[in-house]
């Protein structure tokens, strides 16, 4: 069970690595995502929340689950929603403002040309 877990940790860090490779912005987007819910799915998968230990304290109850890495996923839960928010309200800009999503409208001769940098090549 252990392999079947950590392979998931692995294919999602590959795909989400791999995203982030692609020249879209919407591809690194989603890849950054991705790679938050693999580095959140470790942290659980490291803190034994799987274990037959309760969470909640009852009486009588012994050894209690370590709620430490819960409460650091729900801190990751958070923040990784507000910088998803940030990175789509960026990728949006950086398409109204180049009007493509692919960092290949940068190259020379294929994007838009600023009056500025016409003046100085001349």
């Amino acid at each position: 069970m252990a392999i079947a877990l950590a392979l998931i940790v692995a294919m999602l860090v590959t795909g989400g690595v791999w995203l982030l490779l692609r020249p879209r912005s919407w591809s690194v987007v989603l890849g950054l995502t991705m790679l938050g819910y693999a580095v959140n799915f470790f942290i659980l998968l490291a803190g034994r929340i799987g274990s037959r230990q309760p969470p909640l304290a009852l009486e009588g109850a012994g050894a209690l689950a370590d709620p430490l890495p819960q409460a650091l996923v729900l801190t990751a839960i958070v923040i990784g929603l507000g910088m998803t928010a940030f990175l789509v309200a960026l990728a949006l800009r950086g398409v109204a403002a180049r009007g493509a999503d692919t960092d290949d409208a940068d190259r020379i001769g294929e994007g838009p040309v600023d009056d500025d940098d016409a003046d100085m090549a001349a």
